[in-house]
């Protein structure tokens, strides 16, 4: 599932061709994704202005001119197209460093499809359908129960050792599960975190509860170093996720340790091997000598 960075690099890919666009024509090919789509879905957004893109966790946002927010998830193999945009001095969509291209979808997976009135078409493929897209009351939609009860974003101030702590204290859980949960913290995912935990040589299974203030400070820092490169990189392509230009992420290219089992751990002196063991249904990679 795409984590923080791919749904990131996403909204930065999306945001120049619908911010402050009119939606001119919406099309539903089919009445759900992995749920069914809201009454009047197509109504409601014919005619709507994006305000802004942003992006909560691992969901997308449109905010629109209505009192209504499109709220978007890409599920397991979401993905966008854009067509017939033109960024001001440059055809396409400008995205980070230099990528190949994944191969075009298949259209029959092609299930919504927003043109604006500036002429750019914005297709959503899934083929899996596991994504979906819900319109929320802009009012409340913090209090939504996809929202309410999320930690903060990892890059935010609100995000700091000493919220970590308190959220560990007297937990006998490893640190890996507990950064997966979204209530503690919002859009990490499994391998930001093994990254993360690498970086900062602690054990994914030493009970969070035992883990110093210091090393909850580097840990802090590694996670903002991990997820901001990953979104400079255009994020991680495992197997369906592209960027909206169609560019294949390249963040993989730097794992340190997630996909690495039985190859040498990067960290320096360490001369350990990477490990692999599945973790409540997840593989979890790591090193057995520096990670401790």
């Amino acid at each position: 599932m795409p984590e923080l960075p791919e749904v990131e690099t996403v909204r930065g890919g999306l945001a120049p061709v619908l911010e402050g666009h009119r939606l001119a024509r919406v099309e539903a090919r089919r009445p759900d994704l992995r749920f069914p789509l809201p009454e009047n879905f197509v109504q409601i957004l014919t005619g709507a202005t994006v305000m802004r893109l942003a992006r909560r966790a691992k969901y997308l946002l449109a905010r629109l001119d209505r009192e209504d927010t499109l709220v978007m998830h890409l599920g397991m193999s979401g993905r966008f197209q854009i067509a017939n945009f033109v960024q001001e001095g440059a055809e396409g969509v400008a995205s980070p460093g230099e990528f190949h291209y994944a191969p075009d979808p298949d259209p029959k997976h092609a299930h919504i499809v927003f043109e604006t009135e500036a002429g750019a078409r914005v297709t959503y493929y899934d083929p899996r359908r596991f994504g979906y897209m819900a319109l929320v009351n802009t009012a409340t939609l913090d209090l939504h129960p996809w929202f309410a009860g999320l930690g903060p974003e990892p890059l935010s101030d609100a995000f700091d050792a000493e919220r970590l702590k308190a959220a560990f204290k007297e937990r006998r859980q490893g640190p890996k599960t507990l950064l997966l949960d979204q209530r503690i913290v919002a859009g990490l995912g499994n391998i930001y975190v093994c990254e993360a935990l690498n970086r900062a040589r602690i054990s994914p299974f030493k009970a969070a509860g035992g883990i110093s203030r210091p090393r909850l400070e580097k840990l802090v820092s590694d996670i903002r170093t991990v997820l901001t490169e990953a979104i400079a990189a255009g994020g991680s392509t495992l197997r369906d996720y592209a960027q909206a230009d169609g560019a294949l992420g390249y963040f993989q290219h730097r794992f340190r340790v997630y996909d690495r089992e039985g190859e040498a751990c990067l960290n320096d002196p360490c001369r350990g091997v990477i490990a692999r063991k599945v973790q409540a249904g997840r593989s979890t990679f790591y090193c057995p000598v520096c990670q401790r």
